[in-house]
This record gives structure tokens, sequence and C-alpha cells, in this order.
């Protein structure tokens, strides 16, 4: 009996140590926030408290309820259906960036709030949208805008995109006529995206204006491609090239197509690809 007593009583101890713990916890995570207090300490002190520490402190916390993802969508929607200060739709739209939110998803969540609350008041959320979004916008290759040199182009045509592992567009800038010999493509790849191995009976300029890639031939290291950066296939080497898993990616493709003739081989595994990245 005075064993099972002693253990009752260190459980009760580890118990009441976990408690304190996690209110200890809590009450860290609730002075995380202090904009009410910077804001409007001074002038309304208990409102202040309320908005740090309840609404931020202890309601935004309560993640295995509803997760910051989630309660970020829910509260944009209402600020923006209920009329709030720009400056309030702007602060959560920059928590919702850091809780997961992306560009695509607040430009189609703002679309369907619209049709609900008005189009004033989704045009305001758009233009606050756009500044916190900005570097997004900026890097969105999809768009084939935001200045970027050269435009996305088509979806590859079938026989075209048969050779690629995930989506590819193609933009011709160049293209061969009775007077001309010479392709200049603009080739873009979505992430992870990437041709098979492929050998050309010709030379091969690549030329990478956005995002980053890899360029690998047969046997040797693969190679990070960069904005800038210049690539001389040389005729008959087995390669291939494409985006790296987290960014878009776009090169200029030249070459003499009197001359150069494609020969695809066999798709780059998932192995393969899957180590570089690592």
């Amino acid at each position: 009996m005075k064993k099972i007593i002693t253990f009752a009583m260190v459980l009760l101890t580890v118990a009441m140590s976990a408690q304190v713990k996690q209110q200890n916890t809590m009450k860290k995570e609730a002075k995380k926030q202090t904009a009410g207090r910077d804001r409007l300490g001074d002038f309304a002190p208990k409102f202040a408290e309320l908005n740090d520490d309840v609404l931020f402190g202890q309601v935004w916390s309560r993640e295995g309820e509803l997760s910051p993802r989630d309660r970020s969508m829910v509260t944009i929607a209402t600020l923006i259906g209920s009329g709030a200060p720009d400056f309030t739709i702007k602060s959560h739209l920059t928590e919702g960036k850091k809780n997961g939110i992306s560009k695509d998803e607040i430009a189609e969540m703002i679309t369907h709030i619209a049709f609900y609350a008005g189009w004033p008041k989704a045009w305001g959320a758009f233009l606050a949208a756009k500044e916190v979004y900005a570097n997004e916008i900026a890097t969105d290759l999809s768009k084939g805008s935001a200045g970027y040199i050269f435009a996305l182009g088509e979806p590859n045509s079938p026989e075209n995109s048969k050779h690629f592992s995930g989506k590819s567009y193609l933009n011709v800038l160049v293209a061969p006529d009775k007077k001309n010999n010479i392709l200049v493509a603009n080739v873009t790849f979505e992430p992870s995206c990437r041709n098979d191995w492929h050998v050309h009976s010709a030379e091969q300029i690549l030329l990478a204006t956005e995002g980053t890639g890899w360029y690998q031939e047969w046997g040797k290291p693969a190679q990070l491609l960069q904005k800038g950066d210049v690539v001389v296939v040389p005729a008959g080497v087995k390669h291939w090239h494409g985006a790296t898993a987290q960014s878009w990616f776009a090169h200029l493709a030249i070459m003499d197509v009197q001359k150069a003739k494609t020969e695809w081989k066999e798709p780059v595994s998932e192995k393969e690809y899957t180590q570089l990245t690592k």
C-alpha cells in the first residue's frame, strides 16, 4: 500500500509539474503579441490587454481546434466582409502569409469574398494583398510577366511534353525559315519539371534567364544554373536540364536545327533527381 501511495504521489507531482509548465508556456506565448499595448496601451489598457493576452494569447493559440492557417483564413474573410481598416486587413494578410496561405490562395479567397462582401471591399483587400505578396508576385514565372524578360508561352505540345517529367512551356522567339536555320526558344519549367536524357547532333547553347535549375551531362555531377549562367552543350553528349524542386526555371535554347537532330533517351529517374535536392 505504501508503494502505491508513493507511486501515486509521484504521478501527481509529474502531472502538476507538466500543468505548471504548460501554463508558463501559455503565458510566454501570450506576451508575444504586443500590438494592442503598443498602439493603445496608454489610452485603452484593458482593451489592449484583452487584444494581446486573450485574443492573440489564448484564442489564437488553440491550434488543436483550428490551425493557424485556417484561423487566418477565417479572420481575413471576416475582416474584409466587415469593412475593417486597411491596416488591420494588411496585418492579418501578413500573418496569414506566415501561416502558409499562398498568393494564389489569397487571390482566390478575395475573389470569392467579393460576391458576398461587395466589389469595393474586395478592391481594397486586393491592393493590400499585392503589397504583402509583392515578392511572390515578382518571382511568379507562371504568369509570364512580373518583370521577366520573356513571356511564358504555351504549354509544350504533346509531342514534346512526353519527353518531360512535369509541366513545361515553350515560347519560340526566333523560328527557322528559308533564310535562317537558328532556333531561339524560351523554355520554362515548373518546379521539379525536367526533360529526359537526350543527345543533340550539334552544339546547343542554354542561357538561364529566370529561377534556378539543373544541367547534367552523363557521368558528371549536376550543375546548378541561375539567372545569367550559360551552358554550351557539346554535340553528341547525353544530358538533361530542368528546374529545381523549389523553383520555376527558364532558359533560352539556341540551336542550328538544320545541323542538330535530337535523340531522346530514358527519363531522369525520381531517385536521381531527388538526390540533387538533398
